[in-house]
């Protein structure tokens, strides 16, 4: 076979590459992977054992797939205005790389089976709780609070805070405690991270006309604000500790991470630097990784 011969089925194969790429860019895979890593700890502590496979494995791809099509969504409708921020002017629709109509088919159609991947793993419940996830995330945070109210990340925030419910659900066709606990924590987390992007990224924002709480409010009211939900936090995380479901281990973490976390924002109250707030952005992460992981880790140490 020439080169010649070759060199269509090359740039066939490296443009269908390219355009699986902007798909999964739709589903913000790394906000993705962070909320999953949120479902195994929900259903280990809500019926005291490992669940089986198949549950687990459902429960995490319905999820995720229902992530994707918000993220699509969300996508799809933002376009103009992902396309004046830095952050997001390089995503596939800004950019041209796909079609709106491509991201609207794409999040309809994934988050359609996301739900239904969900009633055929747990049944009726964590399938509503997923249509209502996706329900909220779109119609009252993207279209309704992100363009109008600097609350937005607060009440919008319970979208990305209810994979533990998906989750817990899922195990017994009920919902138990400690599904509503891990959502709290996670949705008591989320003001005082998204804050610290809205921060460094203030002008971005600005530029898209979106009220962010900084924009608002002001740097330093919004600093105090992230102070006062991670302070709320800590006893939240305490919870299971408090309970007698997990042990020392887990509390030292949870403790540690905690003050850790509102150390960072202290920090950044002082240094009024973006720097500081990225700073603020990174030990959010690490804090929540940290608590979810020994979550799991902590039964298997007992």
């Amino acid at each position: 076979m020439s080169a010649f011969s070759t060199t269509p089925w090359l740039l066939s194969a490296v443009r269908s590459r390219a355009r699986v790429r902007d798909y999964v860019a739709l589903t913000r895979p790394r906000v993705l992977t962070l909320v999953l890593f949120t479902a195994p700890p929900a259903m280990v502590m809500g019926s005291g054992e490992w669940p089986e496979f198949a549950v687990l494995l459902g429960v995490l791809v319905g999820s995720a797939m229902i992530g994707a099509g918000c993220g699509a969504l969300n996508a799809w409708w933002e376009r103009d205005r992902d396309a004046a921020m830095e952050r997001t002017a390089n995503r596939p629709l800004p950019t041209g790389r796909l079609m709106p109509i491509q991201a609207l088919v794409f999040g309809l159609v994934v988050s359609t089976l996301g739900i239904a991947v969900l009633y055929a793993a747990g049944g009726a419940l964590p399938a509503a709780i997923g249509a209502g996830t996706l329900a909220h995330y779109f119609f009252v945070y993207t279209l309704w609070l992100k363009p109008r109210s600097p609350q937005n990340i607060v009440i919008g925030g319970a979208a990305g805070a209810a994979t533990p419910l998906i989750a817990d659900a899922a195990v017994d066709g009920r919902l138990g405690i400690w599904g509503f606990v891990l959502f709290a924590i996670i949705f008591l987390w989320t003001p005082p991270h998204f804050w610290a992007i809205a921060l460094y990224r203030k002008s971005e924002y600005e530029a898209a006309g979106f009220p962010m709480m900084p924009s608002v409010v002001g740097n330093d009211a919004t600093r105090r604000k992230q102070l006062a939900y991670a302070l709320l936090l800590i006893p939240v995380t305490l919870i299971p500790w408090f309970a007698g479901v997990l042990g020392v281990f887990y509390a030292i973490v949870a403790m540690v991470g905690g003050l850790a976390f509102c150390l960072s924002i202290r920090q950044a109250m002082h240094r009024r630097s973006d720097a500081a707030d990225r700073r603020v952005f990174r030990v959010s992460i690490l804090y929540l990784v940290a608590i979810f992981a020994t979550m799991l880790i902590e039964p298997v140490l007992r």
